[in-house]
């Protein structure tokens, strides 16, 4: 089939690679969120798709909206059998969705209808999830809501953070898209329905979910830190400045801490929650770069009765 192929972030590229070395389906173009500013000079650079796709010889079409006139008729001109979709990162209108004959497939990281929405590993994650994977479906003008071509599993891992897990299911999930084209293009792949039973919403980690309240019980501190890595990343506040959490590990045996007291060891610093104490691994002080939490500490000269969080 002729495909254009829609993404825009690293986590888009292995689905990219598997539908180029396919060789069964031509990537007539690709379709990524514009140019954005990045580092300290604020230079515009291209998207991780974007890159690969002008590596590979593959025509990029950056759209501002997906409902630009301009965009909409370039697709018509190239006129792909199917457009397949990673983390692209814009509402598709109902006229774009109508353009391939086999409408517009997405690679999604959960296992619908469980987790619709922007995070779904970030939730999974936080949620103490033991099983994901990923799913295609086709996409319909609803969140996530589209009929599913296929799901492959994926076991969440005790020490799993968000990049970790969302790493995994990239690879996972390319193979599966692929394999997908393959079964749409011999008509051997029916989307079914998602059940209406089980559906979870998965919206956007904001900045402000992502502070550890240390009230809370210390493994679901733990699943915040990771669902929160690598981004938009779990912090909390001392001596008024935000820490950035990295690493943090549950301590079962350790249960006289109150929440948000620290203890400070040779080697080690320990946190009270709702529940027994986390320790410390890594962690990023404001302007400082990410470091052990044990010379964290030693460099801060935490006293008595010092806290986090307050």
């Amino acid at each position: 089939m002729k495909l254009v192929f829609a993404g825009t972030p690293e986590v888009a590229v292995p689905a990219l690679d598997a539908l180029i070395a396919s060789g069964r389906h031509e990537v007539a173009a690709v379709v990524t969120r514009p140019d954005a500013p990045a580092g300290r000079g604020r230079r515009l650079i291209a998207s991780p798709v974007a890159q690969r796709a002008e590596e590979a010889g593959i025509e990029v079409l950056r759209p501002a909206k997906p409902r630009d006139p301009e965009f909409l008729e370039r697709l018509r001109e190239i006129a792909p059998d199917c457009c397949p979709v990673v983390a692209y990162g814009a509402l598709l209108p109902r006229v774009a969705l109508d353009i391939p004959a086999h409408g517009w497939v997405n690679l999604h990281f959960s296992l619908l209808p469980a987790w619709r929405g922007a995070a779904p590993v970030q939730h999974a994650v936080m949620a103490g999830d033991e099983i994901t994977g990923a799913s295609t479906f086709l996409i319909e003008e609803g969140l996530d809501s589209g009929p599913v071509y296929g799901t492959v599993t994926e076991q969440i891992r005790p020490t799993d953070t968000s990049g970790d897990l969302l790493t995994r299911l990239a690879f996972a999930g390319s193979g599966l898209l692929a394999a997908t084209m393959d079964g749409i293009e011999d008509g051997t792949l029916k989307a079914v329905p998602q059940p209406g039973e089980g559906i979870t919403l998965a919206p956007k980690i904001t900045v402000e979910d992502a502070q550890v309240d240390w009230a809370t019980p210390a493994l679901r501190v733990d699943r915040v830190v990771r669902g929160c890595t690598p981004a938009p990343g779990a912090w909390t506040t001392f001596r008024g400045e935000r820490l950035k959490l990295i690493q943090v590990q549950p301590v079962v045996e350790r249960t006289d801490l109150a929440p948000g007291a620290l203890l400070v060891g040779k080697n080690s610093v320990h946190v009270g929650t709702g529940s027994y104490a986390v320790e410390l691994l890594w962690v990023q002080a404001q302007g400082k770069k990410p470091m052990r939490a044990a010379d964290w500490a030693r460099g801060a000269r935490i006293g008595d009765g010092e806290t986090v969080g307050a």
